[in-house]
């Protein structure tokens, strides 16, 4: 008797050291459930097929009831303990990078004709969830492109290995955009620029209203006329030559004529640039000329200018 109750207490602890354990949470990385996410020990039907895994980011859940009948089912040593027993199921996912899903349809669009480089809108998009240890493969297809509006429509379709293929329908609008110089920072009026002041933008072409400078060779060594903000594109308007003579600068006044030379000192009455021409009073005789700026603080005075003269309605040739 005493060796039939040892046999049988052995038996009873072989088949509970093989028994089935629940596994009560579960990661799955592939798109499949299988008997073995559910039961550690599950027997020899671990790898059987029970269905289709959640999307990325999504869940399941067995309860007892289920999870009892997959037991029987398949044979595997299990019983509920109670009804509270269940098993949970979740697919890990992660977003699918914007800037991926944007590249995919800028590239699609330069072979549909669209502008190189052309910054892509996506009105309402929302990059879909792929699982988190997947290798997506984005595809653009049935593209729909109006060259003039600058519009479209297409699918996206996001594949990849153990994951269920994703197919989203997508609108949005193409702008074609340009690489422009522009302000670092915000800069004051009268600055002369250089290199270190600006940088290159791509920026759209719809945004930019007036003839701007599109290199940096037109802009450096330019004076501004009007502020310039940081980010903000430079308008040709608002470029011009450093001025050599300020407003009210005393300037070195020189004539040229048969071989001679006369220098005097004067005023000027305005701002301008090498090459300029500008009206100049001489403290002297308190005439106004005509000259041509030629340095910083210098002008030229040409041959034969004819003095002028201050009037309630501005200058005026002076008669001797």
């Amino acid at each position: 008797m005493r060796r039939i109750a040892l046999a049988v207490l052995l038996t009873a602890v072989t088949a509970a050291s093989h028994a089935a354990t629940l596994r009560t949470h579960t990661l799955l990385h592939s798109p499949d459930v299988l008997l073995s996410d559910l039961f550690y020990d599950a027997g020899p039907n671990a790898q059987r097929r029970l269905g289709s895994a959640p999307a990325a980011g999504g869940s399941i859940v067995v309860e007892a009831t289920q999870l009892g009948a997959i037991a029987r089912q398949f044979g595997v040593d299990w019983r509920p303990a109670s009804s509270g027993d269940r098993a949970v199921l979740e697919r890990p996912g992660r977003v699918m990078p914007r800037d991926a899903v944007v590249g995919a349809v800028r590239h699609a669009l330069e072979s549909a004709g669209a502008a190189a480089e052309s910054e892509v809108e996506l009105p309402g998009f929302s990059p879909p969830l792929v699982p988190a240890d997947a290798d997506p493969h984005l595809v653009v297809t049935q593209l729909d492109y109006e060259a003039d509006s600058g519009r479209f429509t297409a699918i996206l379709s996001v594949t990849g290995k153990a994951m269920e293929p994703v197919n989203l329908r997508i609108a949005g609008r193409a702008d074609a955009t340009v690489e422009v110089p522009v302000a670092t920072a915000r800069l004051p009026v009268g600055t002369v620029l250089s290199a270190a002041d600006l940088r290159m933008a791509r920026m759209r072409v719809s945004l930019l209203h007036s003839a701007v400078a599109h290199s940096l060779a037109e802009a450096v060594g330019k004076q501004l006329r009007r502020p310039a903000s940081p980010g903000q594109p430079l308008p040709r308007t608002d470029l011009v030559r450093p001025a050599l003579v300020q407003r009210g600068a005393v300037v070195r006044m020189e004539l040229q004529a048969g071989g001679l030379s006369v220098a005097a000192q004067g005023v000027a009455m305005e701002a301008a640039a090498d090459g300029e021409r500008i009206r100049v009073m001489n403290t002297a005789s308190r005439a106004v000329i005509e000259a041509v700026v030629s340095g910083p603080d210098v002008v030229r005075v040409l041959p034969g200018t004819t003095p002028l003269s201050r009037t309630a309605a501005g200058y005026q040739v002076m008669v001797r």
